[in-house]
């Protein structure tokens, strides 16, 4: 029996046009931007990695934001159901449905570190209300951050906390959660990293912060490596391939216009982004620290630049409660295509399936909290961690993977007169520009990456 296509979903709908695109920029904006963006364009030279992030989410994010927005919205349901939908009402492919599954587990097991991360910044919280950070210098910043990775009771902790936090939000629904979790938070989040901005403009390394993050090294651009990883990043960043943009695209008005909307998504989470780098970079080079440090990047420079300056311990607070409030909405996205779909498929109680997830997703992240420490000399293959590993896994294999089928999909499986009433485009012209852009270009982007970068592994098998 096929699938309804209700006109509304069954799990609630966003209120009005702009607390989806907040919703949407909440799932987007979140420690992704402000925690990875600067360290992993540290850590692969700053300047080529930008710009070739920036043409991956213009050429390949964005096609492919409209894509999976425009599923969820057409299916109603949980992602994997979703598919099923659309499949049966279109007689495609029953492999097609594996798109909606691979989302939910790419977004789980990102979930799964999310949480941990998200732990380290509610514990900056704290630190940085006590005054922790006044007057410390890098090195001792440095060290204070250390000795917390290194204390699994502490990063257990605290990502208990968090995710306790994200499966009360998501229990309570979609108008009673989330919308008024994101209605305050997120114009806040932006206010503040302005302020940190201007704070960096003025500390002493602004220039050198701002030639790395844009002084190009042309022979950058023929690393394949670094295009897959900016590529992995634009869609972290973007929330793509991980079910959260189909399971939110369900809840999205029929009279708000897609395209439109995911520009708009699209372009405030790189705002952050760059902004994001343009406030860490300068603090770093002023106080002598290492661009390409890692992980810890955000939870070093940023305690080191409140430290030093008038009310720092207000303001840092202030940046941690806010930064923690980002990653909360981000962790609503990925754990609501899996509650969607069980609680689809058993009719079962939000808020008892939002604690069993929660359970499982606080189970595997445990993983991620031992690699920084007890397990850090454990490797799953190749030397990497198992955080290491599921990030690696999820960002770079599944997500790209994900979003090159959900593109391929919407643009060539559905009905003509599926994309023209989702899209509004009553010209066969701008269909066919749209078709050739997200059903043509974008595929092929994704397609040569992993091409150039499973090329070399064949050889070596051949040889």
């Amino acid at each position: 029996m096929a699938l309804a296509s209700p006109s509304e979903s069954r799990h609630g709908m966003w209120s009005s046009r702009w607390l989806f695109i907040l919703a949407a920029a909440g799932s987007a904006v979140g420690i992704g931007n402000i925690w990875k963006f600067p360290y992993v364009a540290g850590e692969n030279g700053g300047g080529a990695f930008v710009i070739i992030y920036l043409v991956c989410v213009a050429i390949v994010g964005i096609p492919i934001m409209v894509s999976e927005v425009m599923l969820g919205r057409e299916g109603r349901h949980s992602p994997i159901n979703t598919m099923r939908s659309l499949v049966e009402r279109g007689k495609r492919n029953p492999m097609w449905v594996l798109i909606g599954w691979m989302g939910v587990l790419a977004g789980f097991l990102i979930l799964s570190y999310y949480a941990v991360i998200a732990g380290w910044a509610m514990n900056y919280v704290v630190l940085t209300a006590a005054g922790t950070f006044e007057n410390i210098s890098a090195q001792n910043a440095g060290m204070t951050f250390n000795d917390f990775l290194a204390s699994p009771w502490q990063l257990m902790g605290w990502q208990t906390l968090f995710m306790a936090l994200t499966i009360w939000i998501v229990g309570k629904g979609v108008s009673q959660g989330l919308e008024n979790a994101i209605r305050w938070f997120m114009p806040l989040l932006f206010i503040l990293l302005l302020v940190l901005l201007g704070y960096s403009v003025n500390s002493g390394g602004f220039q050198q912060g701002f030639d790395f993050m844009f002084k190009v090294d042309a022979g950058a651009f023929t690393d394949p490596q670094i295009w897959l990883i900016a590529m992995g990043q634009s869609f972290f960043t973007l929330s793509l391939g991980m079910g959260a943009m189909m399971a939110y695209g369900a809840y999205v008005p029929e009279d708000a216009g897609v395209g439109g909307t995911v520009v708009t998504i699209a372009t405030l989470d790189t705002l952050v982004a760059v902004s994001a780098g343009l406030a860490i970079f300068p603090i770093v080079f002023a106080n002598g620290l290492d661009a390409a440090q890692g992980p810890g990047l955000m939870f070093v420079t940023i305690p080191l630049a409140f430290g030093q300056f008038p009310l720092g311990a207000v303001f840092g607070t202030l940046f941690f409660v806010l930064v923690t409030f980002a990653a909360l909405t981000s962790a609503i996205s990925l754990t609501e295509p899996v509650l969607a779909y069980l609680v689809e498929e058993y009719n079962a109680k939000r808020k008892r399936v939002a604690i069993s997830v929660g359970v499982l997703c606080w189970i595997l992240g445990l993983g991620t909290v031992f690699s920084f420490n007890i397990w850090a000399d454990f490797s799953v293959v190749g030397g990497l961690t198992v955080f290491d590993f599921i990030d690696y896994v999820s960002q770079n294999i599944m997500l790209p993977l994900g979003g090159l089928l959900i593109a391929l999909f919407a643009v060539w499986q559905l009905p003509k007169t599926v994309l023209q009433k989702q899209l509004g485009f009553e010209s066969g012209v701008k269909l066919g520009l749209w078709r050739l852009v997200a059903g043509v270009i974008a595929p092929l982007c994704v397609l040569a990456v992993f091409l150039n970068i499973l090329w070399p592994v064949v050889q070596g098998f051949l040889q």
